[in-house]
């Protein structure tokens, strides 16, 4: 196995990578000034053909890093070979299939590469089928096959069974977010599609982290693969901090923050669909709109929702975890978790949707007593430690200055105590993250 390790920006150009002019112009056109890490590192090896392990921080330009070649290649056989893509229109075949955990992903991932592909005029067909919208639809965008298929594991092999689509020409897989779609449960899925797959194929996997699981498919998929694991060596787009408070007074304390600092922009984590209503509801009471993002919203309305946040039509967003994987929200300043997610997993991702691409971003965590040894656990897996911090005017109860930060119990005899008054946070650690216009 080859590899290649990277732990800052490499000073490359675009126009150094072999990629094309129709693909280098509209990188241009984008403002895609420079390859990010991942990119430079990995497009040379998938356009010689090479198959691919990547391991990389969330908002580091994966998208780009597969879909670029991918388009270069079926342009170029396509160039060379006039009827090829009529040959493999006629049967309902796929070149190029992208299997995502989700549908936003999904959706997301086919809006990018047909925005790369601009300057092809429409040669590269390209399809995106999930979930949550009519599977007739999508059957007829089907029709004759397409170049590009980005799908969720579910709805392809409902889509294969209904004879939409084959997959036995299928010329290079990528998996996006692999350990999420095994943690979603889509494990017997895709031992089912990759059986319907030809072995000789290109293979692309993309993955945050590498579970057990991760690593078996890997072996089983990948010939040779080249290895890419980035590892970061600037921590500071991203801040990460976390508040402890008192049971029952996360709310104040959220929109006490949300109020002072004049937010316009912050997407809100809770563990359950009615945990998202019923803080909005509180939100409401106290002065501030917020709109809900969770499973039992359907398709359209999930899609109406995230543009109009990503428009800053809506300005706090309250969503379950289907929104902590594959979101793009360009410079979202402001991440917080007012519940803790139950995976530490999970955190990362969450806190990933802030500081992508290099952009100043803000993870903040809010907990109270029952809280603290969840985040321990949450810190140790994640390899992290956060000062407990307080929101002045909203100070918790005092807690052990010890590892497990149990709630600190009062000497017997000791009678009512005053709570301990902390010093407030430093605002200009707030400054970058406060739209007073």
């Amino acid at each position: 196995m080859s590899i290649v390790t990277q732990t800052a920006t490499t000073p490359v150009n675009f126009t150094e990578l072999g990629l094309i002019p129709p693909l280098l112009a509209r990188l241009t056109e984008l403002e895609y000034n420079q390859p990010t890490p991942i990119q430079s590192q990995a497009i040379p090896s998938v356009l010689k053909g090479r198959d691919l392990i990547a391991g990389a921080n969330t908002g580091s330009g994966k998208t780009a890093t597969f879909a670029l070649p991918m388009l270069q290649h079926l342009f170029m056989q396509q160039q060379s070979e006039k009827t090829l893509s009529s040959k493999s229109r006629k049967g309902n075949f796929v070149a190029g299939l992208i299997l995502v955990p989700t549908r936003e992903l999904a959706k997301q991932v086919a809006d990018n590469i047909k925005s790369y592909a601009v300057h092809f005029n429409g040669a590269i067909k390209t399809v995106a089928v999930f979930g949550g919208v009519s599977a007739n639809t999508q059957m007829l965008a089907l029709r004759g096959g397409t170049d590009i298929l980005v799908a969720t594991p579910g709805r392809l092999l409902d889509l294969i069974s209904s004879n939409a689509i084959k997959l036995d020409r299928v010329k290079t897989l990528v998996l996006d977010e692999a350990d999420r779609m095994l943690s979603l449960g889509f494990s017997e899925e895709l031992s089912e599609l990759l059986g319907l797959l030809p072995k000789q194929k290109q293979t692309l996997l993309f993955s945050a982290t590498f579970p057990e699981q991760v690593q078996v498919l890997t072996k089983e998929l990948l010939t040779e693969p080249v290895e890419i694991q980035l590892q970061s060596s600037d921590a500071s787009t991203l801040v990460q901090r976390v508040f402890t408070v008192n049971k029952g007074e996360k709310t104040a304390v959220l929109a006490h923050l949300i109020i002072q600092h004049q937010w316009r922009q912050v997407l809100i984590f809770v563990n359950a669909k009615n945990s998202c209503n019923h803080l909005a509801e509180k939100l409401s009471k106290r002065g501030i709109t917020a709109e809900v993002f969770h499973g039992d919203k359907g398709q359209g309305a999930r899609s109406r929702l995230l543009d109009a946040f990503k428009t800053g039509e809506i300005e706090v967003l309250i969503a379950t975890d289907i929104a902590a994987r594959g979101l793009d929200i360009e410079k979202l300043p402001v991440v917080i978790n007012f519940d803790l997610p139950r995976s530490p997993l999970d955190y990362m991702h969450r806190i990933g949707r802030s500081g992508r691409a290099g952009e100043v971003g803000l993870a903040l965590s809010l907990i109270d007593h029952e809280d603290y040894h969840h985040f321990k656990i949450i810190e140790k897996k994640n390899k992290i430690r956060l000062e407990r911090e307080q929101v002045e005017g909203f100070e918790a109860d005092e807690v052990k200055n010890t590892d497990d930060n149990k709630p600190m119990a009062k000497p017997e005899g000791s009678g009512k105590k005053k709570r301990k008054k902390k010093a407030p946070v430093n605002a200009d650690i707030w400054a970058g993250f406060t739209d007073s216009e």
